[in-house]
C-alpha cells in the first residue's frame, strides 16, 4: 500500500479511503487512482487488510456438507444477502468430521471475521469452541441447533412433522419411522416429533430399530436399513415417514430393487414419505411427498438476525439477534405416498 501511495502520488490515508470506499474521495482523486491501478497492476491483499481493521468485512460460513443441494442452496442465500451489505462470505465445510469442523473454527478466528453462520454437526460439535468464539464474535446457529440458548434459525419440527404424520394417517395406513444416523441434533428432535405426532393422534408410534453410524451419507444408510427390514420380513406397516428426503431416496431404491412398488396408487404396496424437501425430492422415482423447509428464509433470516448483532441492519446499537427462530413447514405431496 505504501509503495501504491508513493507510485500514484497520494497519501496512504487516502489510498486506503478509496479502497474502504471508492465514493468517499473526490471524482478527480478516484479517477487519478484507478488510472494508477490499471497502470500499475496493483491490488490490495483482502486478508491482510481484513486482519489490519478492528472488524473486517468478511462473514465465515461453516455448513457439514459442501456437495448437499439444501446447504448449497442456503449458503447462495446468504452469499448473496452478504454481498448486498458490503460483506464478503467466506465458506468453509466441516465434511460431517468433527476436527474438520475444528479446524474450519480455527480458520475463522485467524482471518478476523465479523460473525459467521455455522450449521454444526450437533453431537460431534465443537461445542465449548463455538460458545467460546461466539463470547467474541457474533455467531448465528442454523439447521441443527447448537444449545437451547444460542441464536438459531431452523424448520420447527414439532409443527412439520405434525402435519406429515397426520395426513399420513388420513390418506393410508399410520406411519413407522426410520430414523437418520446421529450426526447432529435433528436425529433426536424429529425422532421425537414423530412420537409426539403419533401419540396426539392416538396412535401407537413404531420407531424401527436402527444402525448407529455417525455417517453422513443418508442414501446409503436409508438403502441399506431398508435392504436388511425387507429382507427380515418388512416394514410393520405399509407407510414409511423417513427423517429426511436423503434417507427416503435411498429407501425408495432398495424397495425398487427388492421389486416392491412404491407410491399411492393402484398395485403400490409401500407409501414412503420424507422431510426437507430436498431440491432433487422431486425428481426421484417416484416423486417423494414431503414437508418442506424454505432454505430461502433460513439465510434470509439468519443473515437479519446477523447483522442486527453487528449493528448493520440500520439500527446502530450492535445488539439484539440472539432470538431462537423456528419456521413452519409446508407439506408438499406427491406420488410417493
Amino acid at each position: 500500500m505504501e509503495d501504491f501511495s508513493e507510485f500514484v502520488g497520494l497519501s496512504r490515508p487516502t489510498v486506503s479511503k478509496y479502497f474502504n470506499d471508492p465514493s468517499s474521495v473526490r471524482r478527480k482523486t478516484r479517477d487519478l487512482i484507478e488510472a494508477a491501478l490499471k497502470q500499475s497492476g496493483f491490488r490490495p491483499n483482502m486478508f491482510a487488510v481484513n486482519l489490519n481493521r478492528r472488524r473486517s468485512n468478511i462473514i465465515g460460513i461453516i455448513i457439514p456438507n459442501s456437495t448437499d443441494p439444501f446447504y448449497m442452496a442456503l449458503t447462495r442465500r446468504v452469499e448473496l444477502i452478504a454481498n448486498a451489505s458490503g460483506f464478503l462470505a467466506f465458506v468453509l465445510s466441516s465434511d460431517g468430521n468433527a476436527a474438520m469442523e475444528a479446524r474450519a473454527i480455527e480458520t475463522l478466528k485467524s482471518m478476523n471475521v465479523a460473525g459467521a453462520i455455522i450449521a454444526p454437526l450437533g453431537v460431534q460439535s465443537q461445542q465449548e469452541t463455538l460458545l467460546a468464539m461466539a463470547a467474541s464474535i457474533p455467531l448465528i446457529f442454523v439447521d441443527s441447533p447448537l444449545d437451547d440458548v444460542s441464536p438459531f434459525v431452523g424448520t420447527n419440527n414439532r409443527q412439520s412433522f405434525q402435519l406429515i404424520v397426520d395426513y399420513l394417517c388420513r390418506s393410508g395406513e399410520p406411519p413407522c419411522y426410520l430414523g437418520m444416523p446421529p450426526v447432529n441434533t435433528n436425529a433426536g428432535t424429529r425422532e421425537a416429533a414423530y412420537t409426539e405426532a403419533m401419540v396426539q393422534l392416538r396412535m401407537e408410534p413404531i420407531i424401527l430399530p436402527i444402525a448407529q453410524p455417525a455417517s453422513w451419507d443418508f442414501e446409503k444408510f436409508g438403502y441399506e436399513e431398508t435392504l436388511r427390514i425387507l429382507e427380515a420380513g418388512g416394514f410393520p406397516t405399509a407407510t414409511v415417514l423417513c427423517a429426511n428426503d436423503r434417507v427416503a431416496f435411498g429407501a425408495i431404491a432398495a424397495a425398487y430393487q427388492s421389486g416392491i412398488k412404491v407410491g399411492h396408487g393402484a398395485g403400490c404396496t409401500l407409501r414412503i414419505a420424507g422431510h426437507d424437501d430436498h431440491p432433487l425430492s422431486r425428481y426421484a422415482c417416484p416423486p417423494i411427498t414431503t414437508v418442506a423447509q424454505s432454505y430461502n428464509d433460513i439465510g434470509r433470516i439468519a443473515m437479519e438476525l446477523l447483522l442486527r448483532k453487528l449493528g448493520e441492519d440500520g439500527s446502530g446499537t450492535g445488539l439484539g439477534g440472539d432470538e431462537q427462530v423456528l419456521l413452519n413447514g409446508e407439506i408438499i405431496l406427491r406420488e410417493s405416498a
